[in-house]
């Protein structure tokens, strides 16, 4: 006879497979372009909420039809499950590529336009070219003519090459924003990575905006 506490247990996880099962990015788009493409890309930004630091955009091309449950909207994972899937996704990617647009270009350009700009330099560096672009959003304005593109909304969710890219541009935001806080230390960029936290701006009330604090945004 099965104890209590086991069947507890059994529950619990086919309750977590079932959770799992409904969060996987099902990858609809990307299967359905696998069937005529070979190299399709997915971007994807980090950094447009902060009130410091640079916006990081990431592009990636997976393998002909790529598949890990674990991929996910960048939002919905740890960090933890962040630095594991980075690691996955740069050692099976047939290409991925970044593109960083500093602060001092935020603040003269504005946040969606420095936003398309990283998009930009990060899809233009991946090689091969892609067949089709896939991304979260927005339309990356004057890509060379051989660059299809394709906005999704809500498509980190959507598709894994998005969600891919989601999550290669958080975590390499994240890692600049920890070197950041070795040259800034009292303004604890290694835990809030520039968004308006609490502590964030308690920090900004304290010492004032530092070198890399974005003067358009509303700091306080």
């Amino acid at each position: 006879m099965r104890s209590p506490n086991k069947r507890a247990k059994k529950k619990f996880k086919r309750r977590k497979r079932r959770k799992a099962r409904r969060n996987q990015v099902l990858a609809l788009p990307d299967k359905s372009l696998w069937i005529k493409h070979n190299y399709i890309a997915g971007c994807d930004e980090a950094g447009r909420g902060p009130l410091a630091g640079p916006v990081v955009a990431a592009a990636v091309i997976l393998p002909r039809n790529f598949e890990d449950p674990e991929i996910d909207d960048s939002k919905k994972l740890t960090a933890v499950q962040r630095e594991k899937l980075f690691k996955v996704i740069i050692h099976s990617a047939v290409s991925y590529a970044f593109g960083i647009v500093d602060h001092e270009t935020i603040d003269r350009i504005n946040i969606l336009n420095a936003t398309k700009k990283a998009m930009y330099q990060a899809v233009i560096s991946l090689s091969p070219v892609p067949e089709v672009v896939l991304i979260d959003a927005v339309k990356i304005p004057d890509l060379p003519a051989g660059y299809e593109q394709m906005s999704l909304i809500k498509g980190d969710t959507l598709s894994i090459s998005i969600a891919a890219a989601s999550i290669l541009a958080k975590v390499h935001r994240d890692a600049i924003m920890r070197k950041y806080h070795e040259k800034y230390p009292q303004y604890h960029f290694d835990q809030h990575k520039g968004y308006p936290t609490r502590l964030h701006r308690s920090c900004i009330q304290k010492h004032g905006p530092c070198p890399i604090h974005r003067m358009t945004f509303k700091l306080l």
